[in-house]
């Protein structure tokens, strides 16, 4: 069987499981969010592979450029990317990689976006076990009346990763 390298990263809002897999990174979530072991187990069977602790390239180069993204260095993220879930799923993820750093969006707008209005539930779904998170930005996803909803790493570090982008100010957001 094959495995997946992982690796721990303790990022500035909360710890970070980083995996790769033949070179492409498979995983950059929340080690402790509510769908961890479901997450894991679509991964690990969609692979067709085990987790083993590690370090690879792909790794440096994701830790590299999250510490980039943390000192405001980096907006855009350069890395090989391996998607695991449904096609509808990858659909939602790709799409959520076209939202600018900055910017926020709605989950209606996405449902837009895919020409699926209908999906706004599966869009949040998709969205919610996104396994690339900050890479993938679906901290960028709001709901359609500005407010901050779920977020796999908390509220909190949805939050700071908006406020880093400077979306939010002293609490409020002032513009989707």
């Amino acid at each position: 069987m094959e495995s997946i390298i992982v690796k721990e990263y303790q990022s500035p809002v909360g710890v970070l499981l980083i995996g790769s897999f033949h070179n492409e990174l498979c995983l950059c979530d929340w080690k402790y969010r509510k769908m961890r072991d479901s997450i894991d187990q679509r991964i690990l069977k969609g692979l067709n592979a085990i987790y083993e602790e590690g370090n690879s390239d792909v790794i440096e180069k994701t830790i590299l450029q999250l510490e980039e993204y943390f000192l405001k260095e980096r907006t855009i993220f350069d890395l090989p990317i391996k998607f695991v879930g449904t096609d509808f799923q990858k659909r939602v993820w790709s799409e959520l990689e076209k939202v600018p750093y900055g910017e926020t969006v709605s989950y209606l707008t996405l449902a837009e976006k895919l020409n699926n209005i209908k999906a706004i539930r599966a869009v949040a779904s998709a969205n919610g076990t996104n396994a690339i998170s900050i890479i993938v930005p679906c901290h960028r996803i709001i709901g359609s009346d500005g407010k901050l909803v779920g977020y796999a790493g908390g509220l909190e570090a949805k939050k700071k990763l908006l406020k880093l982008e400077s979306k939010i100010q002293q609490g409020t957001l002032f513009s989707y």
